[in-house]
């Protein structure tokens, strides 16, 4: 069958056909200028040589070419293979060829160190120019099966090395069938994406956008003046956000209710959000946040905002037609209440690990996926985080749950961010340690931060043996911290 989102963009270019699809900087298009686009570099491709069944590799910016590659590699049957601008050369080879990639798409900056891969790579310019001088063909959608890949998403997450994770068509007509219905996005709805368009967690309001036939705003990247603003130009209804970027919008002077009133839906991803901005962007935006967990993978809860009065502290229940379990190092259920480990299935499940088939039969157990994430559930089914496996500290034989301590920093009169993580301790195996950004920086003192926060923890195992101030902290091209490279960094604090 043909991939069900490719066949309701064309059809969006008959029955919305003067509806705008996109925008980017100063370029708009309708829907049927957008189909028109895609078909034309579908037509491109295949004059490059891709056939149904290979794999595409796009190293390229937000911008129109970059998101039209994504429904014109699919229109042929190929898989696309985005690539963040932020690897190196010899990373980019490596995932690439990891990948089995047939042709590699990036900027004419990057075209020179990636000639040595030994397969075509041709820059975004010359795509353009090819564009320009070929007369479009009508390109016929290519029968495909659900289970056919749509994409291969690199993610380390946090930790790690990077796994190719492997997106069907069915899945990924799922996100946009699920998205629309959990996020409210309709025909009218006007979608603001701020971040980068190759992290997985772009696909969860780009595919119900154009599901739905609705106007997707792509920026360059993310400004929270810039993001400010567009929203109050553009009548912006649905934006997600990675906390980071809300944090920044709400320290940002442009800040004003007023300018954000149109928005509909706010979304925050990629980590968790402190209960201190929750209720900050609640008291400032009431009745608009949706809180998304999920893994790339595809195990994935929402809190509804009809949910957030009672419900706050939690990230939502599992959508329609997945579950969730909390399990123990067995893999036996927990009780209500009782933390261990996130295990889920449902219809936005990966097919797996490219070409790990032994890592996927390590994460899949009896069909449910196994995510290193630790939380519990309570008696209506909503999942309460508690932190990564792997972030976890262990103190003195004591589990200690970082994001207990960074809720309590980030109620602090000067600090924005912050994050917590162990470092070794010949006293008690690991200790925790915090970093923070300052909204003063020249208010911090570390030794006064401390003894506040100390004097405030639950319990004494949960004593930050030190706190550094950051003028930013290291993150993923998703935006989540990386507490591998913070452990690094100041592995030697209490040794």
């Amino acid at each position: 069958m043909p991939f069900a989102l490719d066949l309701v963009i064309r059809q969006h270019a008959v029955s919305r056909a003067d509806h705008r699809a996109v925008k980017f900087a100063a370029q708009n298009m309708s829907y049927s200028q957008f189909n028109l686009y895609i078909d034309h570099l579908a037509q491109v491709l295949m004059q490059q040589g891709v056939a149904q069944g290979d794999t595409v590799a796009t190293l390229l910016p937000n911008g129109i070419d970059a998101l039209g590659l994504y429904f014109a590699v699919t229109r042929i049957g190929a898989t696309v293979v985005p690539l963040s601008c932020l690897l190196k050369d010899d990373a980019v080879v490596g995932l690439a060829g990891n990948a089995d990639c047939k042709l590699i798409i990036c900027q004419a900056s990057r075209q020179p160190g990636l000639t040595g891969y030994g397969h075509n790579v041709i820059a975004n310019t010359q795509l353009n120019d090819i564009l320009e001088r070929t007369e479009h063909t009508p390109v016929a959608t290519t029968a495909v099966a659900p289970s056919d890949s749509f994409n291969i998403v690199y993610s380390s997450g946090t930790t790690g090395s990077p796994k190719g994770i492997v997106h069907s068509q069915h899945t990924r007509t799922m996100y946009g069938y699920c998205f629309s219905s959990a996020l409210k996005i309709h025909a009218s709805s006007v979608v603001l994406h701020s971040g980068s368009i190759v992290f997985n967690g772009a696909f969860v309001t780009m595919l119900p956008t154009f599901l739905s036939g609705a106007s997707y705003i792509l920026m360059p990247a993310f400004d929270p003046v810039t993001t400010i603003n567009t929203i109050a130009s553009e009548r912006v209804t649905h934006t997600m956000l990675v906390p980071s970027q809300l944090i920044a919008l709400l320290e940002s002077d442009e800040f004003c209710t007023q300018k954000l009133s149109s928005l509909e839906v706010i979304l925050v991803l990629g980590a968790p959000l402190l209960q201190t901005y929750k209720n900050l962007i609640e008291q400032h935006l009431p009745g608009r946040l949706h809180e998304l967990y999920g893994l790339t993978e595809g195990v994935i809860t929402v809190l509804d905002n009809s949910d957030y009065a009672t419900k706050s502290a939690s990230v939502g229940c599992a959508i329609a037609g997945a579950k969730i379990r909390i399990v123990d190092a067995a893999g036996d259920d927990l009780p209500t209440g009782e933390i261990g480990e996130i295990v889920g299935n449902g219809p936005l499940l990966m097919q797996g690990y490219y070409g790990q088939a032994d890592l996927t039969a390590a994460t899949y157990k009896q069909g449910w996926m196994y995510t290193g994430d630790m939380g519990y559930l309570d008696a209506d089914g909503f999942l309460y985080l508690a932190d990564r496996k792997k972030d976890m500290i262990i103190s003195g034989g004591i589990n200690v749950y970082p994001t207990d301590i960074e809720e309590l920093i980030a109620q602090h009169q000067n600090t924005v961010e912050c994050a917590v993580f162990g470092v070794p301790s010949k006293k008690w195996g690991e200790t925790p340690v915090a970093v923070v950004i300052s909204r003063d920086k020249d208010q911090f003192n570390a030794a006064e931060l401390r003894a506040w926060v100390n004097a405030r923890v639950s319990a004494s195992y949960q004593k930050v043996s030190a706190i550094h101030q950051l003028k930013e902290l290291p993150r993923n091209i998703a935006g989540k911290t990386l507490k591998n490279q913070l452990r690094d960094q100041f592995s030697n604090d209490c040794n």
